[in-house]
């Protein structure tokens, strides 16, 4: 989902993403529990730059996110996954991942020129396609219901807006490997340090490979 978000585009298709991540140790069953194997797949894969954010959503990587997502780059986040895919709580026995590729913020003023209003709806306004925009003021980081992720996990059909700081407080709780998993007879590939090492508190973040290079 994030390597048609780049640009150009990526064609990989999923069956060979998951053959490149077995082939590379990455994987068993199509698992990911290493941000850091995440990262590498996707450079290797997309041809894309994949860099590795740790320490959490909150300060001081929050306006970080925030203006990669309004640049219009992708975010790769592992979270804890609701039974309507929405962020929980579970200690990371529901770990999966999305990808976030936009963001709404609640703002008191919209910077000009460089961002319309949307014709159905008063108030909201987006960037103009090709138009050097200015970064709007990014909300305080403690206002409650200002910032909202645009997010779609895998099995879900549609993409949804989720609170930012539920998405960040799911990120920094995935601590163990699922109980459930672990009897399964199955086998799955943890990294040193377990669920904790590989997924707490780590995101990613994903953008075209700079053409120089």
């Amino acid at each position: 989902m994030a390597g048609t978000l780049l640009a150009p585009p990526s064609g990989t298709p999923l069956q060979r993403l998951v053959q490149m991540a077995m082939e590379r140790g990455y994987t068993a069953q199509g698992e990911m529990f290493s941000v850091a194997d995440m990262g590498r797949l996707a450079q290797e894969a997309l041809g894309c730059q994949a860099e590795l954010l740790c320490g959490g959503l909150g300060s001081p990587n929050r306006d970080r996110v925030l203006q990669h997502l309004v640049a219009g780059h992708p975010l790769l986040i592992p979270y804890d996954e609701d039974f309507n895919h929405e962020p929980c709580q579970r200690k990371g026995h529901k770990a999966h991942w999305a990808v976030s590729t936009g963001v709404l913020l609640g703002v008191q003023g919209v910077p000009s020129p460089g961002y319309a209003e949307d014709p159905e709806l008063s108030g909201l306004f987006h960037p103009i396609p090709g138009m050097p925009c200015q970064l709007p003021s990014l909300p305080e980081e403690d206002l409650a219901g200002a910032v909202y992720l645009l997010c779609k996990q895998g099995k879900s059909w549609y993409y949804q807006l989720w609170d930012y700081d539920q998405v960040r407080d799911s990120n920094m709780q995935l601590m163990d490997f699922s109980p459930s998993r672990a009897t399964d007879g199955r086998e799955y590939v943890v990294p040193a340090g377990g669920v904790r090492a590989g997924l707490c508190g780590q995101a990613l973040l994903l953008r075209p490979r700079d053409p120089s290079h």
